[in-house]
């Protein structure tokens, strides 16, 4: 606000004002206009033309600031000047006491305008201010005037003014007027505050200084303001707002409508968009699809190996994609498919196809075998159409009939993942991509296939010419999840829920969010528009759109973010352009489970349970936990302290598995004598699917661990031979998430307790534990006693030593009688034993029974050593002929005996039981 002066001049008795009024100029603080004032001798209020009227140059007009005051500068001026209207800046003014025209008939004086930050009694009054925008250059930012009382016209006049201020970038002129000197930087200074001084003609300087607040403001530039290029998402927290702060920058123009489009992609992710990585066939079950349905192209496996041929794309964490480049196919094994033409039957795929040449490329194919190149049905590929081929079977007459139906659609060479599912009810046949419906046009028509005995071939990526005997139009692209089902067609239901995707964009409603704006979403959530005529409620619901993961185990990675707006200005067009958002959500690594597999992995059992009917539970036991471990920053001020590390945690959660294997270790499973079974009624009560093979069994579909431990618990071995067993090896391996988590081997050994011969010594009772504990190495004699070993691998003192001292004595003394009555003792006494043990070959086994544990390794080496101690004897004997048969009978026993403990020992030694169910 400047110093403006007036001037009153007087005809006979009326007086005339003169005033200037500023008005904004871009080189020019204002342009001088003329104000014709005239007051009469009898009245105090001088007519202005025009009125008076102070103007706000901090503000645009539109938003001009009030005045409050105005003030008159001169001496001796009999007048006065009042606001009438603060809003508009109009005042008056008028005389404070009665005028005399004789004695005065002009007054000159200066008016001051104030506004209402600043009073008009003066307090802070020596103070300006002006706003600057950054990068310009200015011819005059403000200017600033003093005013001297002098009543000397020599020194009453300003001459010149001064910045006192040293090494600022401005400069001020002998009018007062102050510009840059440079172009001024926001980043480099907000404000300046510079003191100004003024000197009158005869260098006197003022008797205060004023202070000049210049202010740079940053360049305006329209946009969106207040957002992250990078926004970390932490899997499992839920929703997260993607712009809590942003608002849009209209630098003042007159916008009357604002319309943001926020676009997540994720193309790069799975399949379109992170989803479930199991196999198709469970995503189907989940989403509650009828049974029955066939999954021709499943991940690659002993029961399903006819992918093995095919590349794959595992770069999506297990996301199984299949890659055709144009030469290759597979051949569905027969019965995998049983597809009945005169019943309704669905096929479903999941397709990535790009612009192609002008061949068809087919996708599934069933023809004749042999002999003819007759196509039954077929999904293909021509010029960017999806057709489908249906033949009609011979007995529906001879007249025409719809036969290919066309669909022209951009998703089919956009290179793009999509979903589509074909339903067929003849003759209607129904399309869904990525859950929106589609007519076939045209339909073409064709006469029923001609009567034919040849059996038919199933192909994928190709089509079989059974008439030469090759494959032909073979499809170039990726095919994932191909499945084909008779009986029933696929409902809108099942068909959104394969579609829809576990990420998304979400916009909360809450605290009014939405209101006075409109706001649309397309159905895969990727896409969010919000549109209205309110700037802040726009800024609110932006505020509250949010990023939303609901998958337990999400893909890491970046999805990337884009936000584009249009503004309308009052003439309903385009005003400002607004620039493009760019960013990304980074999702995070997830915490990878482990999962854990525990149970008993070495037991025995005898021979007849193995040969029952139920078999032996080869996981009676088993638990399946599954942990992830999470740091924990230390409590208190330890956080901040660096020497002070984190802790991890380890903590249990619970999740699906979708698949359990149990693998035959060793040899394959002999069908004519071996089996692995399970109870298919309450395996299909839980809606689980199991195979087998010769190598082992696998148990697939999407449940709990503790449904799948509920599961393998009914898996038994059954051997219905078991002369020839004794042990067999297993090897059980889950996993969640179609093989991206996968659990530890758990090996399982089960052996074979055979029940040999009764022995002699009938006094004796053999009682064999099927379990023994591991921990204890005690055993139980054939008396029944007890005997513990307190160090295991110690070897029990045999008695044989005793025995050959006493011989040997024994032969000393029976020398000295003489040599022939050694030699006829020595000759009685072998005739007499070898007829004892003729005798002795006919045992009583009415009460006696021996378990032999076919886990022992030590037979040949108890074969050795008994061979060894039979040698010592029969040397013995050769040296004395004074033992008698009973004596010769006892010793073998005692051995005997020796032996057996000895065995007890070895056997102790060599294996861990477990004593849970040991009865005496």
């Amino acid at each position: 606000l400047q110093q403006i002066p007036a001037e009153i001049l007087s005809v006979s008795n009326v007086l005339t004002l003169y005033f200037v009024s500023p008005s904004v100029n871009k080189h020019k603080p204002w342009i001088e206009t003329t104000y014709h004032g005239i007051v009469t001798e009898n009245d105090n209020t001088v007519l202005l033309d025009p009125p008076l009227i102070a103007l706000d140059k901090d503000a645009p007009l539109r938003f001009a600031g009030e005045i409050c005051g105005f003030k008159i500068h001169g001496q001796n001026v009999p007048f006065e000047a009042v606001v009438v209207d603060k809003s508009t800046g109009e005042g008056i003014i008028r005389s404070k006491e009665k005028l005399d025209c004789e004695l005065q008939k002009d007054y000159t004086f200066t008016i001051q305008a104030y506004d209402c930050g600043k009073g008009p009694d003066g307090a802070n009054e020596k103070s300006y201010k002006a706003t600057v925008i950054e990068g310009k250059r200015y011819d005059n930012v403000l200017k600033v005037e003093a005013v001297d009382a002098d009543c000397s016209p020599q020194f009453s006049q300003i001459c010149s003014y001064e910045i006192v201020t040293p090494d600022v970038p401005f400069a001020i002129d002998k009018d007062g007027y102050i510009k840059n000197t440079e172009k001024l930087s926001y980043g480099k200074e907000h404000q300046y505050k510079l003191t100004v001084t003024a000197y009158d003609c005869g260098k006197k300087r003022a008797a205060e200084d004023v202070l000049v607040k210049i202010s740079v403001k940053p360049t305006c530039k329209p946009g969106w303001q207040g957002w992250s290029k990078r926004i970390e998402y932490e899997p499992g927290t839920g929703s997260l707002a993607l712009f809590p702060g942003m608002h849009l920058e209209t630098c003042d123009e007159p916008i009357t409508s604002v319309e943001a489009t926020v676009e997540l992609e994720t193309n790069h992710i799975g399949k379109g968009c992170d989803r479930d990585t199991y196999s198709e066939k469970s995503i189907h079950r989940l989403c509650g699809a009828a049974s029955g349905t066939a999954e021709l192209l499943p991940p690659p496996s002993s029961a399903a190996n006819w992918t093995v041929g095919l590349p794959t794309d595992n770069g999506h964490d297990s996301d199984q994609v299949f890659e055709f480049n144009g030469t290759q196919a597979v051949r569905i094994p027969d019965g995998v498919v049983t597809v009945n033409l005169k019943e309704p039957f669905m096929i479903s795929v999941w397709m990535r196809h790009g612009p192609g040449t002008k061949e068809k490329e087919t996708i599934l194919c069933n023809s004749d075998k042999t002999d003819m190149n007759r196509h039954h049905y077929a999904l293909y590929v021509h010029n960017c159409r999806l057709v489908f081929l249906f033949r009609q079977d011979p007995s529906q007459g001879k007249s025409y009939q719809p036969a290919e139906f066309h669909w022209k659609l951009n998703q089919v060479c956009d290179k793009e993942w999509h979903h589509y599912v074909v339903n067929v009810e003849f003759p209607a046949v129904s399309l869904y991509v990525d859950g929106v419906s589609y007519d076939p046009f045209p339909v073409t028509e064709d006469y029923p296939l001609h009567p034919s005995k040849i059996e038919t071939q199933l192909v994928v990526g190709a089509c079989w010419q059974g008439g030469e005997l090759r494959m032909a139009q073979f499809f170039r692209g990726n095919l994932a999840g191909l499945m084909i089902r008779s009986g029933k067609l696929e409902n809108k239901k099942v068909i959104d829920c394969l579609y829809t995707c576990k990420e998304g964009l979400d916009l909360q409603m809450a605290d009014g969010v939405g209101k006075g704006v409109k706001i649309h979403m397309n159905p895969s959530q990727s896409t969010l528009t919000i549109e209205g005529d309110d700037i802040d409620r726009v800024d609110k619901a932006m505020q509250h759109i949010s990023y939303l993961n609901s998958r337990q185990f999400p893909t890491p990675g970046i999805r990337r973010l884009k936000v584009t707006s249009t503004v309308r200005c009052f003439n309903e067009e385009a005003c400002v352009s607004i620039p493009s958002v760019e960013g990304y959500v980074m999702v995070l690594q997830p915490e990878e489970p482990k999962i854990s597999l525990s149970g008993i992995n070495h037991f025995a059992r005898s021979a007849s349970e193995f040969e029952s009917s139920e078999g032996v539970s080869l996981f009676p036991e088993l638990r399946i936990i599954s942990t992830i471990t999470r740091e924990v920053e230390p409590e208190g001020d330890g956080g901040e302290d660096p020497t002070v590390q984190e802790s991890l945690v380890s903590e249990e959660i619970m999740h699906n598995l979708d698949m359990c294997e149990v693998t035959v270790l060793g040899e394959e499973l002999n069908q004519e004598q071996e089996s692995l079974e399970i109870d298919m009624t309450r395996l299909q009560q839980k809606g689980i699917e199991m195979s087998s093979s010769n190598l082992g069994m696998i148990i697939t579909g999407v449940d709990t661990m503790a449904n799948y431990e509920e599961v393998l618990h009914l898996i038994r071995y059954r051997n219905w031979r078991t002369a020839s067993l004794f042990d067999r090896k297993f090897k059980l391996l889950c996993s969640e998430l179609n093989g991206r988590y996968v659990s530890n081997e758990f090996q399982v050994e089960v052996n074979v307790i055979h029940t040999a011969s009764p022995v002699e010594h009938a006094n004796h009772i053999a009682a064999q534990p099927q379990f023994i504990h591991p921990v204890h190495h005690s055993f139980v004699d054939l008396s029944g006693h007890n005997l513990a070993n307190p160090h295991p691998f110690s070897v029990v003192p045999s008695t044989a030593t005793v025995v050959i001292v006493v011989c040997v004595s024994f032969l000393v003394f029976m020398i000295i009688l003489g040599v022939f009555r050694i030699r006829a003792a020595h000759q009685r006494t072998m005739r007499d034993q070898d007829t004892g043990k003729e005798n002795e070959m006919d045992w009583d086994d009415s009460a006696l029974t021996i378990t032999v544990n076919p886990m022992e390794t030590y037979e040949d080496q108890h074969s050795s050593e008994e061979e060894e101690e039979e040698e010592e004897e029969e040397s013995e004997d050769g040296e004395e002929d004074d033992i008698t048969s009973a004596e010769s009978e006892s010793s073998e026993e005692e051995e005997g005996e020796q032996e057996e403990d000895q065995q007890n020992v070895n056997r102790q030694q060599q294996l861990e039981w477990d004593d849970s169910t040991l009865s005496y």
